[in-house]
């Protein structure tokens, strides 16, 4: 493919309700679309950076300024451009790896598109729809979490997820399974602990939860395996994954049972399989996390969560749980699962008139005039 440029577009939607957790309240979710346009087709990605620098050192504002000055260009002399190519033309930037993958995607859908292939059929997808779950923040009250929980459970959702952080973690869990009996929950602790806290987190594991996931700092694996020896809930890590060679690390270090893949985080869905393999390949189980995506990003998480290694229901619920009105046509849950997108690609293509009367801010990065890859 030829790359004439690429369109980075940011966007607003307003949230169902606000979504609290450890790292604060989202009312808004501010996203950046990346359009990849080339002389076949063009491909869409989303990148997971959120406002401010809090679940990463990424945010969207920076997101797009890195891809404008640096990423983008470092495409133009690619020769034969694939999505394959991308990553070892970015590797000289250091981190930044929600914009890489978010570029990355763009340029596989484009070429899954001219192919006439799915995203699902490219990852090695084996299911047609995904079992569900719905991750559930920090509420002002126990009754109102309930309220909340019994909400999701009549939607049909499998699974529940509760946020938590010190000061709001065992009795809320406590609450939830003598409300609902057995059901499958996990907890969400988004870095909130420190290794002092191991002997309060043992009080989570007479509730039988699925996983406790990533309760300590990212870089800290020797303090995971340490609290994983401790608690019999099962850890499971994600910000400390960042790619198959941190899973690999962290799997021989004991330092977890458990794999959330998240793409953004890891720099794309391609390496996004490679974590998949190699949690397969040890016996380790992997499931799709969400990072609160329009329907661009929902619509690829469907087909990584499809993956043969993704043995629990992830977070990619329907739209309606965080949007009125999404930016694709909607997916919309189905005796608790999703279909994964057939169509070319992703799948999926924003709405124009949606697209536009959401968009905050459009910017063209055309490729340098004579550098087109052949």
């Amino acid at each position: 493919m030829k790359l004439s440029g690429v369109e980075i577009r940011t966007v607003e939607l307003p949230l169902v309700s606000p979504f609290r957790t450890s790292f604060g309240t989202e009312t808004v979710r501010e996203a950046l679309l990346v359009r990849v346009v080339t002389d076949e087709a063009e491909g869409w990605g989303e990148c997971g950076a959120g406002t401010a620098p809090l679940y990463s050192s990424e945010y969207t504002h920076a997101a797009a300024d890195v891809l404008t000055r640096f990423l983008v260009p470092a495409l133009a002399g690619v020769p034969g451009l694939d999505a394959h190519r991308v990553a070892p033309a970015l590797a000289p930037f250091k981190g930044h790896r929600m914009a890489k993958a978010a570029l990355e995607t763009a340029v596989l859908d484009a070429d899954l598109r001219v192919r006439g292939v799915s995203f699902g059929h490219a990852l090695g997808a084996v299911r047609e729809t995904v079992p569900c779950g719905v991750s559930v923040g920090i509420t002002e009250s126990i009754p109102a979490l309930l309220d909340a929980v019994a909400g999701y459970l009549d939607a049909g959702y499998l699974r529940i997820k509760l946020k938590i952080e010190p000061g709001w973690d065992v009795e809320p869990v406590r609450a939830v399974r003598e409300r609902f009996g057995d059901i499958l929950l996990q907890a969400d602790a988004n870095t909130a602990y420190r290794r002092a806290d191991a002997r309060h987190l043992a009080h989570l594991d007479p509730f039988d939860l699925l996983l406790l996931e990533q309760p300590l700092a990212e870089d800290d694996l020797i303090g995971h395996a340490e609290l994983a020896a401790r608690l019999t809930t099962p850890i499971c890590l994600d910000e400390s994954i960042v790619s198959a060679r941190a899973a690999a690390d962290a799997i021989a270090l004991g330092a977890c049972r458990v794999v959330n893949i998240k793409p953004g985080r890891v720099g794309g869905y391609l390496e996004a399989r490679r974590i998949h393999d190699v949690c397969a390949a040890h016996g380790v189980p992997v499931w799709c996390g969400g990072m609160l995506e329009t329907g661009v990003g929902r619509a690829a998480n469907l087909a990584l969560a499809a993956l043969p290694g993704c043995l629990l229901p992830g977070d990619t619920s329907a739209s309606d749980r965080y949007y009125r009105t999404d930016i694709t046509a909607p997916f919309r849950l189905v005796d608790g699962h999703l279909a994964v997108p057939t169509g070319p690609g992703i799948g999926v293509t924003p709405i124009p008139d949606v697209l536009e009367a959401v968009t905050t801010a459009t910017k063209w990065v055309p490729v340098p005039a004579g550098c087109h890859p052949s």
